[in-house]
């Protein structure tokens, strides 16, 4: 069993459900002021797109699944795409 637990957690895919558009994203951050909002937006629109943001989170966030993704793990993998 612990090796079949131990397979599972290490092929366990993670993914966003719905469409989210980069005006979304816009508008989500539209009133945050912050640098780190101002970053995030101008990678986006450097990328031309969201899909490597989406992909390259949830890539990353597979690595938290057994300790618990919460708000913070997010956004510092929010802030660490940014700055990439």
């Amino acid at each position: 069993m612990k090796e079949l637990v131990s397979y599972l957690l290490q092929n366990l895919y993670l993914d966003f459900q719905g469409e989210i558009s980069v005006e979304q994203v816009r508008e989500f951050l539209r009133e945050d002021e912050s640098r780190e909002a101002r970053q995030l937006l101008s990678k986006i629109i450097e990328e031309k797109g969201i899909d490597d943001l989406l992909i390259t989170l949830a890539d990353c966030l597979r690595e938290y699944i057994r300790s618990g993704v919460n708000e913070e793990i997010i956004r510092d993998q929010l802030l660490t795409y940014s700055d990439s």
